[in-house]
């Protein structure tokens, strides 16, 4: 991996002019790992950080494997990935003979992630966008997945070079979209979809995150964010999934403590369902 990145940074981007058989073209799809077998692909976006999206990818990732689906994570978030200290994963990743060996939780969902890498998960990674582009190509072809029932990416936020890159070179079956209730971000949120819709995406699903906030003594629910704009968003772009994520302090802890695989709250479970479906019937 360590020579791959070398290479990329010293890649000068003329693709006309370079012989390497390199994914990095615009348009040409990364090719799978021959010793891999990937069902389904599925990207979580949002247009915004902060919004949950690694928790909504996390989530889905628990109740899939519960659903008695292999299941894996490639963490696309190079520069900020939070999916190994959400399922507790320190050990680094090797390399075997036909290729890298992906991490593991405790209830046997694969991850692939830039801090199961680096010597220290604390390092920043300060590349630059080809360099990040090169590596998310390699998380999915070098890296031996093996039989996948149902792969979920963890997209950084926004429209960059990470997103266009899994959008172009990753044969998706389609994202779901991340928000929380500000307005705000729904104007946000219409970016991403309308990236998706240019790119012939299909949009799944759309969750919003901190979407209320529910009193445990009297269970009166508390629009902490303001008021929810969900379902509209979902009417306008024709989303048939949609669900909503309450202010759970419980669920911030599992994730701080590497124990999201613990999570018993089924916030996401009809989201969960439309995904192991077959790809014909997910809709």
């Amino acid at each position: 991996m360590a020579e791959e990145v070398k290479k990329s940074e010293e890649c000068e981007h003329d693709c006309e002019s370079c012989k390497e058989n390199c994914p990095s073209r615009e348009g040409m799809k990364a090719p799978m790992n021959k010793h891999s077998d990937i069902k389904k692909v599925v990207a979580v976006v949002s247009g915004k950080g902060g919004v949950g999206k690694s928790l909504v990818t996390g989530m889905l990732a628990v109740s899939l494997q519960k659903m008695g689906k292999t299941v894996a994570v490639l963490d696309a978030d190079i520069t900020g990935p939070s999916i190994p200290k959400m399922f507790g994963l320190t050990e680094k990743v090797k390399s075997g003979r036909v290729g890298i060996i992906p991490g593991e939780t405790k209830t046997g969902i694969e991850v692939m992630s830039i801090n199961l890498i680096l010597d220290n998960e604390d390092d920043p990674v300060i590349w630059r966008g080809p360099v990040v582009t090169s590596v998310l190509q390699q998380f999915w072809s070098d890296v031996v997945w093996g039989e996948i029932d149902c792969m979920l990416v963890d997209l950084p936020p926004g429209t960059g070079d990470a997103p266009l890159t899994v959008f172009q070179a990753l044969p998706l079956d389609g994202i779901i979209i991340v928000a929380s209730p500000q307005e705000l971000v729904s104007v946000i949120v219409k970016k991403a979809a309308n990236m998706a819709r240019q790119m012939d995406i299909p949009i799944l699903g759309i969750v919003e995150n901190m979407s209320y906030y529910e009193c445990p003594d009297c269970h009166k629910r508390h629009s902490i964010f303001g008021e929810s704009h969900v379902d509209e968003i979902a009417e306008k772009y024709l989303i048939k999934n949609v669900a909503k994520i309450p202010i759970d302090s419980n669920l911030a802890k599992l994730c701080d403590n590497g124990k999201i695989e613990e999570n018993k709250a089924d916030y996401l479970e009809g989201m969960a369902k439309m995904l192991a479906k077959p790809k014909k019937t997910q809709e």
